[in-house]
């Protein structure tokens, strides 16, 4: 009796075991990374279009980033904000274009599970950041069009920080909201992303487990993350144009539109193609249209920022050139 009752736990612990081993080895421990396009023919022109995009952002954003903080002509509200943008976009676009660029090259884009989740966290907390930093530099062309003779004292250096602050935190929560979220799902036999990085969408395709709480977070948060930064810098440019307007002269009326243009295009680019990504059905037609569409906000948008804002300013032209003359002088001298 003793014996056979030994045999039945002993077969009761082996089959445990075994499908303790079965569940382990179907959980997912890398990814793959689908890429932009299947089409072999089409790899190594994107290869080198997007290693161009990749060199002109980082050449870019850093340089406008070493310009504002050696020109203490540019250390003003406008620039502080500028100085950041271009911080966050080197950031976030660093994040997943090396990736991006080995699927180009690679037969299969392998990133593991704990890569993914931190590519998602970073890539969620700089273009958060990014809304909120967009958003502040709206609420800054505001005040100096609308309320000049208060410039210096409304945006003073405690604001300019606070405003910088909460959009980092808003960055850190949101990110934190969905990662959270993610770590939670399981992720079984299917382990091919349909995206050229670890975005929330081709994620819960993919997950076994129910992707309902993940769902409506998604709905919460970039609903916020869109909504409210959108309105805010809706109400800030209705505000703007009827102040524009009232100025009698053209070359005012000029000058005040050029300050806010770059903007505008700033932000038309990045909320158009990331409300487009984010708040569509995600179905497989939706997500392929999806990639093409956050190709603007996550390549373009970012080296696009450091052209619009500086080709087109007087102030950072002077910088550039005083910039580049002591260069020369050095190299000469």
């Amino acid at each position: 009796m003793e014996f056979f009752t030994n045999g039945i736990f002993l077969n009761i612990y082996r089959f445990s075991e075994m499908r303790v081993l079965t569940i382990n080895d179907s959980l997912v421990t890398d990814f793959i990374l689908a890429g932009l396009t299947d089409s072999p023919e089409l790899q190594q022109p994107l290869f080198y279009l997007f290693l161009i995009i990749y060199f002109m952002t980082v050449v870019g954003n850093l340089g406008l980033i070493i310009l504002i903080r050696l020109n203490s002509h540019l250390h003003t509200p406008m620039y502080y904000f500028l100085f950041n943008l271009s911080f966050i976009d080197f950031c976030y676009s660093s994040v997943f274009t090396p990736k991006m660029l080995m699927n180009f090259v690679s037969k299969k884009n392998i990133i593991s599970y704990v890569g993914c989740m931190t590519q998602l966290f970073f890539f969620l907390f700089f273009v958060i950041s990014e809304c909120y930093m967009l958003t502040s530099m709206a609420y800054d062309r505001y005040v100096a069009i609308c309320n000049p003779l208060l410039y210096k004292v409304t945006m003073s250096h405690q604001v300019c920080c606070s405003l910088t602050l909460a959009a980092y935190g808003m960055g850190f929560a949101g990110a934190t909201a969905h990662t959270g979220c993610m770590l939670r799902l399981t992720f079984c036999d299917a382990n091919v992303i349909n995206h050229y990085f670890c975005d929330i969408l081709p994620l819960l395709q993919l997950s076994c487990t129910s992707t309902y709480v993940n769902e409506v977070v998604v709905l919460i948060v970039v609903g916020i993350n869109i909504t409210v930064p959108s309105f805010t810098i809706l109400i800030s440019y209705i505000f703007i144009l009827i102040n524009i307007f009232n100025i009698k002269s053209t070359q005012g009326r000029s000058k005040a539109f050029s300050t806010c243009s770059s903007h505008i295009i700033a932000i038309s680019l990045f909320f158009g193609s990331a409300a487009f990504m984010y708040l569509t059905y995600s179905s497989p037609e939706s997500m392929n249209q999806g990639k093409v569409s956050s190709i603007f906000y996550t390549n373009v948008g970012p080296m696009l920022n450091p052209l619009i804002y500086s080709l087109r300013n007087k102030d950072v032209k002077v910088a550039l050139k005083k910039a580049l003359f002591k260069i020369q002088r050095k190299v000469i001298f």
